[in-house]
């Protein structure tokens, strides 16, 4: 069966096939819904029918501006906070013992070509490789983790660092959950499209310079240790979310330090999945 790339357009659930979109429910005669959200609460069903799917000739083509966001409305959005150590370094602080998790509030979670309105002078930048869970539960074995887990996409952990460290002990989820701080897309995309799903690099850039590299394979904690890790404590359901850390390179720590500014364009790329470019605007 091929690798699924599962979209959005138009409100509605697509299969990203060969850069053509096949509208889900209408392909399906209604087994499977328009909204994305009710398709990860029936991820191996789906699964199995959607790897078998392939272009008839009727569909449109897709155009990336098109494309939305692909988990719309999760239950609850996780971040793991230090899980590369050239990041922990940089920001001159010990290698965490366990995975450091905060939340970020799911009303910040927006589209790959969502604006990003900027709350304050001192606004930062960290790209991230999401996790989106599938079947959730409690207690899960780390050898277990990838059978919970529906794909992969790209994120963005956008943070005003002005409101995260207004105050000690920090305050880190107010600070990044403002609106649109938590772009993903443009697909999520299943572990079998990937040659190796525990070593997927990605990248950030500010108006074409780069300004991260990493490469998930640097985690200090890895996709599974997180999935098992935070479903011990909590209960992971259908369409969570993971942010799973970001490497260095990030403007609150750089010598001078460098903050997101009006205008700028922020493009985060993730082969395999593809590409977000969220444009910095006057909140």
């Amino acid at each position: 069966m091929a690798a699924i790339r599962l979209g959005m357009i138009a409100g509605r659930s697509v299969l990203v096939v060969d850069e053509h979109a096949i509208d889900i429910e209408n392909r399906s005669g209604g087994q499977f819904s328009a909204d994305p959200m009710k398709i990860y609460e029936h991820w191996d069903t789906f699964s199995d029918w959607a790897g078998k799917q392939v272009l008839n000739g009727d569909e449109s083509p897709v155009v990336d501006t098109d494309l939305q966001c692909p988990v719309p409305q999760p239950s609850a959005v996780y971040a793991i906070g230090l899980n590369y150590t050239d990041h922990a370094e940089e920001a001159k602080l010990d290698i965490p013992k366990q995975p450091m998790v905060f939340t970020k509030f799911p009303s910040c979670i927006a589209g790959p070509t969502a604006d990003i309105p900027l709350t304050s002078n001192r606004v930062d930048w960290e790209a991230e490789l999401v996790i989106v869970i599938s079947r959730g539960g409690r207690n899960i074995d780390e050898s277990d983790a990838h059978k919970y887990i529906a794909g992969f996409t790209a994120g963005q952990d956008i943070s005003d660092r002005r409101q995260q460290f207004s105050d000690r002990p920090p305050q880190f989820s107010l600070g990044k959950s403002s609106k649109n701080y938590g772009p993903i897309g443009p697909v999520v995309v299943t572990a079998d499209a990937f040659d190796n799903p525990d070593a997927i690099s990605f990248s950030c850039e500010l108006d074409g310079e780069q300004v991260q590299s990493g490469n998930t394979a640097q985690l200090i904690f890895s996709v599974s240790q997180i999935v098992s890790f935070l479903s011990k404590w909590t209960e992971l359901n259908p369409g969570d979310l993971i942010f799973t850390g970001t490497p260095a390179g990030v403007g609150s720590v750089r010598d001078p330090r460098r903050y997101l500014t009006e205008g700028e364009t922020i493009t985060t790329t993730v082969p395999g999945i593809g590409t977000m470019t969220n444009k910095c605007v006057a909140q």
